[in-house]
């Protein structure tokens, strides 16, 4: 078992702050690399960081704790993961066991969807979708929904089959969709408020390939009445914008290979242009560290993502931000941010407009309603960009807009209890794995229980 203290960290790491602003995705093993989150925009506050190598350690660990938080790729933008004592680096599990006859497969806490999908497209198999970048953990990815793309296609959460964790006191027990029923459905997206995740069992499907075509200048214009077929235009559709001139910039549409048939690339799409080279999300960047496009073919886990697992897949230091609305109202939320435009994009670098579709995990933000999720990739420049969120936020509450948990927001506590069905049921969970509290931090005591 390793266990560092801070001041050993900050000894061994007095060249972390430069190299940051060069490289978000240096080595996992580098202790230096758990003092901040992936964008540098927050430095944890643990006085102590374990990083167990087993099950057995996780134990031993938590049980020695009288707080802790559990610690991923450290790809969220608020304070979700910190602690003000202890936390679990979980990247020493990496275990990946595919069952092919049930179609599942097992992956230890530290997995990433990077490191998974070749091992099991090799097998023949495939997850249902990806998020746009590979780089997250299985785990940290299901315990704040976060999600990909496509009309017909649940968050990563929804892939879920069981889950295994230990508990306040130590003790190891299995959550499954099979055998926990309400129990399972209020676990999956947990929040890292149960317990520490040591694995993971998902659903796999047969492998498939996919092409991506990218189509440049869509008006917001065709929202208003083909929003719907656009987004269903592909198995996964995105639309980036900088919200100037009233313009999609974007629409990467993302589609499956069917054996035996050709699908032509359009040059025209609801009168956006075909792109005639890859592109990046942002105009004017570089693509060479995106995934391939132009309509050529290849495996699923090369297309979902828009950025390729062995690139650095940003602009550099950013903020995040976004909000799920009802699909139903896509449109009209759309143009309530529009609205909005000369504050949010000098402060931008790009937004996104995502499809998920709804589920039955009590705290996902797809929670019995298929939604457009509206993700703002912000500069890093933190007091402009706190200052905004409210007004988007009160844009977006006649649509009972729900924020990705792993991501900056100032909705209120009672706000966000309003906007969740089954929000007490929840806390009554976490209650019941976790009694004493040993996993609350600040952002749980505040958003979940200062409701």
């Amino acid at each position: 078992m390793n266990k560092m203290s801070k001041r050993n960290f900050l000894k061994t790491s007095s060249a972390f702050v430069t190299a940051a602003a060069v490289s978000h995705f240096s080595r996992a093993d580098e202790p230096a690399a758990h003092q901040t989150n992936w964008a540098g925009n927050l430095r944890y506050h643990a006085d102590h960081l374990y990083a167990p190598h087993t099950v057995d350690e996780v134990k031993d660990a938590v049980k020695k704790c009288a707080t802790v938080r559990a610690l991923g790729s450290r790809h969220s933008f608020n304070t979700i993961a910190d602690s003000l004592i202890n936390q679990i680096s979980l990247q020493h599990l990496d275990s990946i066991e595919l069952n092919e006859q049930a179609h599942t497969v097992t992956v230890g806490a530290g997995v990433r969807y990077g490191t998974l999908a070749p091992v099991i497209d090799a097998k023949g198999f495939a997850v249902h979708n990806l998020a746009s970048l590979p780089h997250i953990t299985v785990a940290g990815a299901i315990a704040t929904a976060t999600h990909g793309s496509g009309v017909r296609n649940g968050n990563l959460a929804t892939a879920v089959r069981a889950l295994e964790l230990v508990t306040s006191d130590g003790e190891l027990i299995t959550i499954s969709r099979d055998h926990d029923g309400a129990n399972f459905l209020g676990a999956v997206v947990h929040l890292g408020a149960l317990g520490v995740i040591t694995k993971v069992t998902l659903d796999v499907q047969p492998r498939f390939d996919m092409t991506q075509a990218v189509y440049r200048n869509l008006s917001i214009d065709q929202l208003g009445h083909n929003l719907e077929t656009i987004m269903s235009s592909g198995y996964s559709v995105s639309l980036f914008t900088n919200w100037q001139k009233y313009n999609i910039n974007q629409v990467w549409i993302k589609r499956r290979v069917i054996p035996g048939e050709h699908h032509e690339i359009a040059p025209e799409f609801y009168a956006a242009k075909r792109a005639t080279e890859n592109m990046h999300p942002i105009d004017g960047h570089s693509a060479i560290n995106c995934t391939e496009q132009m309509g050529v073919p290849g495996p699923w886990y090369e297309r979902m993502p828009h950025f390729k697992m062995n690139f650095t897949p940003s602009s550099g230091a950013e903020l995040q931000t976004e909000y799920f609305v009802p699909r139903s109202r896509a449109y009209e939320a759309i143009r309530a941010v529009e609205s909005l435009h000369e504050k949010i994009s000098p402060h931008l670098f790009i937004t996104e407009l995502r499809s998920i579709a709804a589920d039955e995990l009590w705290m996902s933000m797809a929670y019995k309603r298929d939604s457009l999720a509206i993700h703002f990739t912000w500069k890093p420049e933190t007091p402009q960009v706190m200052a905004l969120l409210p007004q988007i936020e009160e844009k977006l509450a006649p649509f009972d807009a729900r924020p990705h948990w792993g991501k900056l927001f100032t909705v209120p506590s009672k706000t966000l209890a309003s906007r969740y069905e089954k929000f007490a049921d929840y806390k009554s969970l976490v209650n019941h794995y976790d009694s004493k509290g040993k996993f609350r931090n600040e952002f749980i005591n505040h958003n979940i229980f200062g409701a």
